[in-house]
């Protein structure tokens, strides 16, 4: 029987999103986002081996994003991928009215519950991550009625659907990943929004410069104190503002950065050690 490469990766802090985009530009054939670790597969003749993985990893130590790492290799029988994959998609309940689940979960929706049906390609989440749910819980308060909405690295499009479903008028998604612009399209049509999101590949200063009513950026603190000044260039004057990505130690570095320019935090929220902040332009 053919036979695959299994690598099992432990990252501390634990960041899929960012360690996933970089690992899909090895030859591998699937990424599974366990609870605290990842499992990259590759078949049994791919170039891709711990030392191309470890060496994507010790850039991202030198960056400061991961504190340490480590990768162990397997060689096992194959498997069925899909099979493998759903297993690992569950439902996720936000909170009492905000619910996410792949089109192949069944859920007894309750009454005035949103659902949000997410299939995500192998290297994203459907919401089980943290940082996501601190997102939806901020947008679901803060969200102004009506609202012209940018959400910034926006993967699975996730954000910017909950957005229209909770209110806003419309939404732009832009994210660099060509992935991401494929799989943001397939989840639009699948919430019936796709009238009302613009999914877009690209890098913030490609997107128009048009102010917005609201921003939404669940990065890592590089790259949101890299763009800082591009966020406040699209929001409106007494716009809001939703970050996360963050971990509790990151704090005064974004608000070092995002307070001299006329941004001021209203609200925090955490989740173990990940935070999410809400800043409003003065």
């Amino acid at each position: 029987m053919k036979k695959y490469k299994e690598f099992k990766i432990i990252l501390e802090p634990f960041e899929p999103e960012i360690v996933t985009g970089l690992l899909w530009d090895l030859e591998i054939t699937g990424i599974n986002e366990e609870k605290d670790f990842l499992v990259v597969f590759a078949d049994e003749k791919s170039s891709t081996g711990t030392k191309g993985i470890e060496s994507i990893l010790s850039k991202l130590q030198k960056e400061k994003i991961l504190r340490s790492f480590s990768v162990s290799e397997s060689l096992l029988e194959d498997k069925n991928w899909n099979e493998e994959w759903e297993k690992s998609i569950q439902v996720v309940e936000v909170d009492g009215k905000i619910v996410i689940k792949p089109s192949f979960r069944k859920y007894e929706e309750k009454p005035g519950q949103i659902i949000i049906t997410i299939d995500p390609k192998m290297s994203f989440g459907t919401g089980e991550h943290q940082t996501t749910q601190i997102m939806i819980k901020l947008l679901e308060k803060h969200l102004i009625p009506s609202c012209e909405l940018l959400d910034v690295g926006s993967g699975t499009g996730i954000l910017a659907i909950a957005a229209v479903k909770l209110g806003a008028k419309n939404a732009v998604a832009v994210d660099i990943d060509e992935w991401c612009l494929m799989n943001g399209l397939e989840n639009c049509r699948l919430n019936n929004v796709e009238d009302k999101i613009d999914i877009k590949q690209g890098e913030l200063k490609d997107i128009e410069d048009k102010k917005f009513d609201m921003v939404l950026a669940n990065i890592n603190k590089n790259i949101l104190i890299e763009i800082k000044n591009e966020i406040r260039k699209r929001l409106s004057s007494k716009g809001i503002l939703i970050l996360s990505g963050l971990l509790f130690s990151d704090e005064n570095d974004i608000c070092s950065h995002y307070e001299p320019i006329g941004f001021k935090v209203i609200e925090k929220m955490q989740m173990k050690e990940w935070i999410g902040l809400v800043l409003k332009w003065y």
